[in-house]
């Protein structure tokens, strides 16, 4: 069996998955691991792209089809045919470096940690640096802590196959595909509540090549973050044993929209708080 699980989700990315994929064909590891995909149901001719990918890798390539649209259907089809001890993510317009999965594994050397996060930065300097995240410092996630959104991007992310056995799959009314993002740090969340704890590396990094480059796509992104943390803060807020960790951080974020005149950020934030109250009876 592999050691890590890597899970890439996709959909009508055909022109610009190749290039992601040439990158897993780079990656070097001193494990066993295994390249899942999941095609989301698309349209194009990603099927194709997949199976040429899937003749010609270095490394087991699993290939599943997943046609409940949504990231979060996607990773949890993923989470069910990986076969790894670790399962780690990444997005299909994003390129780890070669030594991503070493430096992933030397974090899970420390029995105690049962989820990673890592440093995601920009691969075109001419992309607005946004969706990004340089911390260049260490950060400990103690078990039943608050998590904010942001700190640990799903770009870049790996948790042991235990805590799904645990807290279950992503939440599917989250995530891009949905109205609402934050289905990554939903998880973390749940994880911490879980009892597990985690940490946040600068050493294992991920290129993000996300092609925002004018203001209507700042503004575009901006507001499916507001709307996804409003669901976050929400969901957090709405249920018992995660309400007492969510209340100061809440709190100081109206407080902090007050202050500043953040009005449209914090109309964003209740908007999604609203989807997300819509739709929690849903299947």
């Amino acid at each position: 069996m592999p050691h890590i699980s890597l899970v890439v989700c996709t959909r009508n990315r055909a022109s610009a998955l190749p290039t992601c994929l040439a990158a897993l064909n780079r990656l070097a590891s001193d494990v066993t691991f295994e390249i899942v995909i999941v095609d989301n149901g698309s349209t194009d001719h990603t099927a194709n792209v997949i199976a040429e990918f899937a003749l010609t890798a270095q490394v087991r390539v699993v290939v599943m089809h997943e046609a409940n649209r949504g990231v979060s259907h996607a990773k949890n089809a993923g989470i069910r045919v990986a076969q790894g001890e670790i399962i780690a993510f990444t997005d299909d317009d994003c390129y780890p470096a070669p030594d991503y999965l070493n430096a992933i594994t030397q974090c899970f050397q420390d029995q105690s940690i049962a989820y990673v996060g890592g440093k995601v930065l920009l691969f075109d300097p001419s992309d607005l640096p946004i969706t990004i995240q340089p911390l260049n410092h260490e950060v400990a996630f103690p078990t039943g802590c608050y998590i904010s959104p942001g700190l640990i991007h799903g770009a870049n992310f790996a948790f042991r196959r235990r805590v799904f056995d645990v807290v279950g799959g992503f939440d599917t009314k989250l995530g891009p595909g949905t109205p609402l993002t934050a289905e990554d740090v939903d998880m973390l969340q749940r994880a911490s509540i879980a009892g597990f704890s985690g940490a946040y590396t600068p050493f294992a990094v991920v290129f993000h090549h996300h092609r925002r480059q004018t203001k209507q796509d700042e503004k575009d992104i901006l507001r499916s973050y507001a709307l996804g943390r409003g669901a976050y803060f929400f969901k957090g807020l709405s249920q018992r044993e995660s309400r007492r960790l969510f209340i100061w951080p809440v709190l100081k974020r109206v407080g902090g929209h007050i202050a500043y005149l953040r009005f449209t950020e914090f109309f964003h934030e209740l908007q999604g708080a609203l989807i997300y109250w819509q739709t929690r009876h849903l299947p």
